[in-house]
């Protein structure tokens, strides 16, 4: 579990301190406040970590010269900056960015820092004595399942603008469905989802993914509605067990191209996830979605799930943090601001 993460200089953020729960983290904020930028960063560090030590043994402690490279390539191949350094926040002269993350385990602690000028290595400050053993899920605003066929092989062979998030997210949707002790707790999490779609997803010997729906065949994914195509998305990563091999989910905007009655759907397998043991992040800029999570918190179903919210506010020095346990207990929650300033406008229409 992340338990903290510290920034000094990372693009918008003069200074930030996150701390999380062990459950749903929500960053909320407009276009332009970075929210982004704090889940890929954090993706990026924890998936560096997790892939170095993939298939080593458990005694196999990480070297500093390997994660100064992995970190700093797996930042710019997630964020997609055109060097390391443009990932500082860049004021007159030569600046640092400072990243520090602290985790339930200790081994997993880090820190590390890099210059405006740095291009393909980062400092390390604390090296942690231990790979990290969860590796995370990340998910873009865009449905993938479209994307899929051969989209894997032509990224590691070919140099394309996609964001590395693209190329890891499609491994795992490609895996095998699980089999064994947790297919009825899957089943139980997928049902409300197949429900919604009208169906099942499946992929072809092909590569290609389609809609199976009962007594009237398949239908090709791309024809399938591009919000229900999100859910097919998640419902795909939950029945090959990537989400609950999983340690982490990172979820940028879940609620685009949904309507109010998935948003509901997706909230709820959310907080679900949650309660399975995966931490998730979320940014946003729903106050539908925010509500729903404060709903359903208050049902006996996810009464103990811990959550955490960030208020994300632009000023002359940069973006500032809020932090708190409640949606109530931010001051700065622009998107409330603007939904009763819409109300305002809505009634001096009708009087």
């Amino acid at each position: 579990m992340l338990k903290e993460f510290s920034i000094k200089n990372l693009s918008v953020f003069p200074n930030a301190q996150l701390t999380f729960s062990p459950g749903l983290n929500v960053i909320i904020g407009e276009n332009g406040c970075g929210k982004s930028h704090l889940l890929k960063v954090a993706y990026a560090v924890i998936s560096a970590s997790a892939e170095g030590g993939k298939n080593k043994p458990t005694t196999d402690k990480p070297q500093k010269l390997v994660l100064q490279k992995a970190w700093a390539e797996k930042l710019v191949h997630v964020l997609r900056p055109k060097s390391l350094g443009r990932l500082a926040r860049r004021r007159q002269g030569r600046k640092r960015c400072e990243l520090g993350f602290r985790f339930d385990n200790q081994d997993l602690d880090c820190r590390f820092d890099f210059a405006t000028s740095s291009k393909s290595e980062v400092q390390i400050e604390q090296l942690p004595s231990a790979w990290h053993p969860d590796a995370p899920v990340f998910l873009s605003t865009r449905e993938l399942l479209t994307l899929y066929p051969n989209f894997v092989s032509v990224y590691e062979n070919h140099y394309l603008e996609f964001e590395e998030t693209y190329r890891d997210t499609c491994v795992l949707l490609g895996a095998l469905a699980l089999r064994g002790p947790r297919e009825k707790q899957i089943a139980k999490l997928l049902a409300p989802l197949e429900e919604a779609m009208g169906g099942k997803v499946v992929l072809d010997k092909n590569g290609r993914f389609y809609l199976h729906i009962p007594r009237q065949g398949t239908m090709e994914i791309s024809l399938v509605a591009e919000g229900l195509r999100k859910l097919g998305m998640l419902a795909r990563l939950i029945s090959t067990g990537s989400l609950f091999d999983k340690g982490y989910l990172f979820w940028d905007e879940p609620e685009t191209n949904l309507n109010p009655k998935l948003i509901k759907l997706v909230a709820k397998a959310i907080l679900e996830l949650c309660r399975h043991g995966i931490q998730v992040f979320v940014a946003t800029h729903s106050l539908f979605l925010l509500r729903e999570f404060e709903v359903l918190s208050q049902g006996k179903e996810f009464k103990g799930v811990g959550q955490r919210y960030f208020a994300l506010k632009p000023t002359e020095k940069g973006v500032q943090v809020e932090q708190g346990d409640d949606v109530e207990e931010l001051q700065t929650l622009l998107l409330l601001d603007e939904e009763l300033a819409q109300s305002d406008r809505y009634m001096d229409a009708g009087a």
